[in-house]
């Protein structure tokens, strides 16, 4: 007897989380879709509920979701409609998390501790995700803790790109806030033209969590304009002293670049009043007017999420996407 043959037909579905709906809304406008419409409210207790107004059978979905307070609300709203897309017999589902959550707890410092961004994997391999994909990790190592592929988009490309328009004719010295963060510099140093780069030696007291020292600069800062770059920036504390210690290093003047615009509070009031000449970050979370000041730029990742989301759906290359090959 022989086999039936068809024509498997792909299709291609974004879902979106609560968090961050403008992003969402700029990703579907960039991939010439719409949100797939849908029905999610919480309850009196707290429960969330969700239910998709459309059949999501043999989809190839994708569900945005971005990890601003209250995180761990967000986090179960994503898990509960990665389950409900499972259920509904998804082909595919790929979590798009542009902040990966729990990223600073990578690893155990003392004994007793948990490894909480495997936690998640974790949790998000269990509710049904095949894949994850998600924007300049705090470690490349978290994309090992997730069972299936990670597709680690860089938004250091796109800051890079603003960096170069704006201020390539500058002398520029790429500065880590800390030692940990010098093979990143490096990167940024030779995507804005084989720039020297520097660091900041600090301290921190691993029982005193968002608490820094700047200690000293390393390297050449003198008369220079210093783009001060991180994957994050949560209450400011670090950017602000590290930008103290490379005026007072001789620098002409700092810019800082960062992915991900935490901004806990006082992070706005602190980089509001700093001597930084510009701050720089992604709409990978959202912001709200009142965490925004005159001196803040937001690039949107809109369109590199796009171009990923192609990618994937079409079975194409990612990597591509960062490197310019295959």
């Amino acid at each position: 007897m022989s086999p039936k043959s068809g024509t498997p037909k792909k299709n291609l579905m974004l879902f979106s989380g609560r968090s961050h709906v403008e992003l969402a809304e700029e990703v579907a406008k960039s991939l010439n879709v719409t949100i797939t419409p849908q029905t999610l409210h919480s309850f009196a207790n707290g429960e969330l509920y969700v239910r998709y107004e459309e059949s999501v059978r043999g989809s190839d979905a994708f569900v945005l979701q971005s990890f601003s307070p209250p995180i761990n609300e967000w986090i179960m709203e994503q898990l509960i409609m990665v389950d409900a897309l499972k259920r509904g017999s998804a082909k595919r589902i790929t979590v798009i998390m542009p902040f990966y959550p729990y990223s600073r707890q990578d690893k155990k410092h003392k004994g007793r501790e948990p490894i909480s961004a495997r936690l998640i994997a974790d949790l998000f391999k269990t509710a049904g995700a095949d894949r994850i994909l998600t924007v300049d990790l705090h470690t490349a190592q978290i994309q090992g803790f997730f069972d299936g592929p990670v597709d680690h988009l860089h938004g250091q490309n796109v800051l890079a790109d603003y960096i170069n328009e704006h201020y390539g004719d500058n002398n520029i010295t790429v500065v880590s806030p800390d030692s940990g963060r010098v093979r990143l510099a490096e990167k940024w140093a030779q995507q804005l033209g084989d720039r020297p780069i520097a660091f900041i030696h600090k301290t921190r007291d691993p029982d005193k969590p968002n608490q820094a020292v700047a200690n000293r600069v390393v390297g050449n800062v003198e008369n220079r304009l210093c783009v001060l770059i991180d994957d994050m920036i949560d209450t400011g504390g670090t950017i602000t002293k590290a930008t103290e210690a490379l005026l007072e290093g001789g620098a002409s003047d700092v810019v800082v670049a960062s992915t991900h615009g935490i901004l806990s509070d006082p992070a706005a009031e602190r980089l509001a009043n700093s001597r930084a000449r510009e701050v720089i970050v992604t709409n990978s979370l959202p912001i709200p007017e009142e965490k925004r000041f005159a001196k803040l730029t937001v690039l949107s990742i809109a369109p590199l999420l796009a171009r990923a989301i192609q990618e994937v759906f079409e079975d194409g290359s990612v990597t591509s996407l960062f490197d310019g090959s295959a």
